[in-house]
């Protein structure tokens, strides 16, 4: 870089002398943070790599299929499943509840079926009537191992086997899983309207006790219902749901373009509002004190009375009353106070705003930047999800023995099906079995899966921080061109955003991937201290507790104060191109010489932008729900029939809301931008021809310095 465009900051942050020859952000760059970006190719590489070893050990078919004892799929295609989509549960009474039935784990045969069954029934009761009643065998047989077809066979040795089940349940599918059909009448929990079963050991159970093997399935079958009328609403309304986002992405650019002229009025209406209700307060507060006095027991004090669950009672007090005037009108005093100190600040904030309308308007294209960014984002979680399903499918089936554990001592041993009939286990263990157990493996790839999972994570995060980073360096350089530009328009830089964007990949991949990688590790130590969290939730270490909640809170706050650094660190490596570290040091100290500036500007926007996003998404949702409930006579006939009209209405009020964050994102950061630069302006320049000012004439008012200098034509 030449010595021209080298840092003006001293050692200890002082500004150095005017450069002349700076006119915003500097195109003869070098690369930054090289180590580090070479780092992150070779971890993308090896993200590549994860992927395609995920890729050739895993199977999704283990999540979309269920997988019977012998480690067959359900319903898969060219097998003998194909057609036995669900999965059967021997005897559910093993099983403890329905994670583990979910998990293939319940310790009991599990046979994959056509149907569930409709009907109560035990092998004992049709076993006795096979002759006369064959139909109720034929039913029944169906429920047995493949094969099986010999009523014949003694009842204690079927059960030993396990050949057939020795009863079965009116069930219904649910995740393809047979589950006992639930339904409450009277308030009493029954299963085909019955409250007893028998087991088919010669007991008479109570339905309660399968209420720990399906605890809570009828909530879920209810809402699968709801679920498919849900469904069924988007399929008629999609049209309508894109025309509403489609008006607040229209709405979204027009109070983009009013900020210019409407900031200033938006603002001082909310202040004077608050003041105005602040002071009706303290009058009613006083009104209240007033009209309280000499009524009996008023002038008793809080401490008099003591601790009340009613709170009316402290209403009945004029302490209470005079105790909330002067609160009112301390808060009163400070805002006004505020105002009064702060008002040239609060005017910049207001400037900026309006300057950051402007020079979006000059700069269009910028506000489709995030799709950029919402495309890459997509991109990272969908790769992450993938490599995540083939990672945790990506173990072989484990068969084990199962058999009476206190008479077996073979019982969950690891076994092989091919040749389990020739070993001995079997003499030993009458009516053991060798059937499948789950999913995993010895070999050293399946004994570090959950590093790899836990690597996968860590690298989806890093690269969904540096898609974000990426997006704001390129915004910041193409807003930092419309600042620094001395005649506005004329001397902005064609294409300004692809200019700024190729700047941010060519030269700063290693700075931008620096900052997404110190944010990452914080982020994933957050999950780490959730999922220890979610884990210790029943302990009753209290210390545990306190220490775990301390923790999280400090890496939020770390995880907050990242953001706002690393955000401010990429607007000054778009503008001058150094590592991250510099362009952090900078932003940080340029920052703390500003920082009521920072301070107020970052409330004021903040409460104009989530302004207007309530003003899209509540005048897209009024309108939108004057349309779906047929309020609006011209469109009353185009309203397509609604099972559940909310559907598409929260859709459009919560797409809307979306939509309008992501324009005004973009507002966001053009505002942070500018501020920097006007900044970075003031400690450069004095507003002399020597030393001219690059800021609006607007800004240069409101600061009451010396005149602007003629700008050349």
């Amino acid at each position: 870089m030449d010595r021209d465009e080298e840092n003006y900051y001293g050692k200890h942050g002082e500004p150095r002398k005017f450069d002349p020859k700076f006119r915003g952000p500097i195109h003869n760059r070098h690369c930054t943070d090289i180590i580090c970006c070479v780092i992150f190719i070779v971890v993308i590489l090896g993200y590549i790599a994860l992927g395609v070893v995920a890729w050739v050990h895993g199977d999704p078919r283990k999540v979309i299929y269920p997988t019977d004892s012998y480690g067959q799929f359900c319903g898969q295609k060219d097998t003998l499943n194909e057609n036995k989509t669900i999965l059967f549960y021997f005897n559910i009474l093993k099983c403890a509840s329905p994670v583990v039935l979910i998990n293939l784990q319940c310790p009991t045969t599990q046979l994959c079926v056509s149907k569930c069954p409709d009907r109560f029934a035990t092998y004992i009761d049709v076993q006795a009537s096979y002759r006369y009643r064959p139909d109720q065998w034929n039913y029944f047989r169906q429920f047995c191992k493949p094969g099986f077809n010999n009523p014949r066979k003694s009842v204690a040795q079927v059960l030993r086997d396990e050949d057939c089940p020795s009863m079965i349940i009116p069930s219904r599918p649910f995740l393809k899983r047979c589950f006992p059909d639930f339904s409450t009448k009277n308030g009493v929990l029954t299963v085909a309207n019955q409250t007893t079963f028998k087991d088919g050991r010669g007991k008479t159970r109570n339905v309660t006790d399968l209420r720990e093997a399906a605890n809570g399935i009828n909530n879920v079958l209810d809402a699968r219902s709801v679920g498919m009328k849900i469904f069924e609403d988007y399929a008629i309304s999609w049209y309508w749901i894109l025309i509403g986002l489609f008006i607040a992405m229209m709405l979204s650019l027009l109070f983009l373009v009013l900020l210019r002229f409407t900031a200033g009025v938006l603002f001082w209406i909310f202040i004077f509002g608050v003041i105005g209700i602040i002071g009706y307060g303290i009058w009613h507060c006083y009104w209240e004190y007033d009209h309280l006095k000499g009524i009996p027991g008023s002038d008793l004090t809080v401490y008099d009375i003591g601790f009340q669950t009613d709170f009316k009672v402290y209403l009945q007090l004029r302490q209470t009353w005079l105790a909330f005037m002067i609160i009112l009108c301390g808060v009163e005093v400070i805002i006004i106070l505020m105002l009064i100190f702060l008002r040239n600040r609060i005017r910049i904030a207001i400037a900026l705003l309006k300057e950051g309308s402007r020079a979006i308007g000059y700069i269009m294209s910028t506000l489709f930047y995030p799709i950029v960014t919402f495309l890459l984002i997509a991109i990272c979680i969908s790769y992450w999800a993938v490599t995540a399903v083939f990672l945790a499918t990506s173990g072989e089936p484990v068969y084990k023995v199962m058999a009476n554990q206190t008479l077996c001592k073979y019982a969950n041993l690891t076994c092989d099906p091919e040749t389990f009939n020739t070993t001995n286990v079997t003499k030993l263990c009458p009516g053991a079995q060798c059937t499948f157990a789950f999913y995993g493996g010895e070999s050293l790839y399946h004994k570090y899966i959950f590093i790899f999972q836990l690597a996968n994570a860590f690298v989806f995060l890093w690269l969904v921080n540096f898609a974000i980073a990426l997006g704001q360096c390129t915004l910041a350089g193409a807003f930092a061109s419309y600042y620094w530009a001395y005649r506005k328009p004329a001397d902005i830089p064609l294409w300004p955003l692809f200019s700024s964007f190729g700047r941010a990949i060519r030269y700063h991949t290693g700075s931008l991937a620096f900052g997404a990688l110190i944010l990452a590790i914080v982020q994933l130590i957050r999950v780490i201290l959730e999922y220890l969290d979610h884990k210790l939730k029943g302990t009753q270490n209290s210390f545990t507790r306190f220490l775990l909640c301390c923790l999280k809170c400090c890496f939020w706050c770390l995880e907050k104060f990242l953001k706002f650094i690393n955000r401010n660190a990429y607007i000054m490596i778009a503008i001058y191109g150094k590592n991250f570290c510099t362009s952090a040091k900078e932003a940080f100290f340029l920052l703390m010489r500003n920082v009521v500036r920072v301070a107020v500007l970052d409330k004021v926007t903040d409460f104009l932008l989530f302004l207007g996003k309530i003003l899209v998404a509540g005048g897209v949702g009024v309108l939108a729900f004057f349309f779906f409930t047929q309020r609006i006579p011209v469109f009353a006939q185009e309203v397509p029939m609604l099972n559940y009209y909310w559907v598409p209405l929260l859709t459009v009020i919560i797409g809307s809301y979306l939509v309008a964050h992501g324009f005004f994102s973009v507002y966001a950061m053009c505002v942070d931008t500018l501020f920097l630069c006007f900044c970075e302006d003031l400690e450069r320049n004095d507003g002399s021809t020597a030393k001219p000012y690059f800021m609006s004439a607007s800004l240069h008012r409101i600061l009451g310095k010396k005149k602007l200098s003629p700008k050349k034509a």
